[in-house]
């Protein structure tokens, strides 16, 4: 049986761990390895006001979700109950998910590799001089890297690569690395999942960006549109184009004809009329250049006069075509 004090604790722990999820619907999953105390405090503190992170036993949180899930007869939460698997923390947050974990990578601090660790990237030893004494060179030989003395000191011939993604920390390249002063991997919370209102998502989608969103939608509005102008078959995504392409026939239709209706009317004389509208369309050009010089005013006036026969068979062509 626990003592009264460690009683009263875990009961503060459960009544912490309640409030928090009575005040959120979003939070995120991180993978708390190799964060250090002073990493943490600086992290929480960046997070405040808008969110707080919380450690606990996995199978305290667990029971803790549990019995809450149970007594408000909502299973919302269960989901995150089931995720908690491993070294993980829960950030509640009522801020953006975005920058919280923009924030959250703020807090990156270089590391060395330790023996056992799981290789975070590939690293590689490039060729070059390495700055030790010639009296290393055993080591070198028994990792089976090509060296030369240059200038006293032990020079590497080729690149060599260490160790690979998802590859476990061996002893002797922790040791050439450790020698060679190198860090090669990085240390902080790394966010695995996002919760909001009941739902669990890979990371990947805070990369979606809401141009993203409206860029997929409009192609679904676009393809919703082909195939009802294919089918006949009108749709709100339709009718816009359903409605140009009627204009453009009742268009040809007054064209072809004497009626006519007043946009209509202005087609036909530019039709009739083509070099009034090139004179026209010239003397507007300096105004809406910003009032440029005379010279250029002159010169587009001087513009070269279109030929009637072309300039009607073209405009006959894009409308009855």
């Amino acid at each position: 049986m626990p003592s009264g004090a460690i009683l009263q604790k875990k009961l503060k722990f459960a009544a912490k761990v309640q409030d928090l999820l009575d005040n959120h619907s979003k939070a995120i999953l991180v993978h708390a390895d190799n964060v250090g105390s002073r990493q943490f405090m600086d992290i929480r503190a960046a997070l405040r006001p808008e969110s707080a992170i919380l450690m606990g036993k996995n199978t305290c949180l667990r029971k803790i979700i549990r019995d809450y899930c149970k007594s408000k007869g909502d299973n919302s939460w269960m989901i995150m109950h089931d995720a908690l698997v491993g070294n993980v923390g829960i950030v509640f947050t009522k801020g953006d998910m975005n920058e919280i974990r923009e924030k959250v990578k703020e807090f990156v601090v270089p590391a060395p590799a330790r023996v056992g660790a799981v290789a975070q990237c590939d690293v590689t030893v490039c060729a070059g001089p390495t700055g030790m004494e010639p009296s290393q060179t055993n080591f070198f030989q028994t990792l089976n890297i090509a060296t030369k003395i240059n200038k006293g000191s032990i020079e590497i011939l080729a690149d060599v690569v260490v160790l690979r993604t998802g590859e476990r920390v061996t002893s002797s390249a922790a040791t050439l690395l450790a020698k060679m002063k190198l860090l090669p991997f990085t240390f902080g919370l790394q966010v695995m999942q996002v919760y909001d209102s009941g739902n669990m998502f890979d990371v990947a989608v805070l990369d979606i960006s809401d141009d993203d969103i409206a860029a997929k939608f409009m192609n679904g509005v676009c393809n919703v549109a082909a195939i009802s102008l294919a089918s006949d078959y009108p749709t709100m995504a339709s009718i816009p184009h359903s409605i140009i392409n009627a204009y453009k026939n009742v268009l040809s239709i007054s064209l072809g004809t004497d009626y006519t209706f007043e946009l209509a009317k202005k087609v036909k004389d530019i039709l009739e009329n083509p070099e009034a509208f090139a004179a026209a369309q010239a003397a507007a050009a300096p105004a809406a250049g910003g009032g440029g010089g005379g010279g250029g005013g002159a010169a587009a006036a001087k513009a070269p006069e279109p030929e009637e026969e072309e300039e009607e068979e073209g405009m006959d062509f894009d409308l009855f075509d």
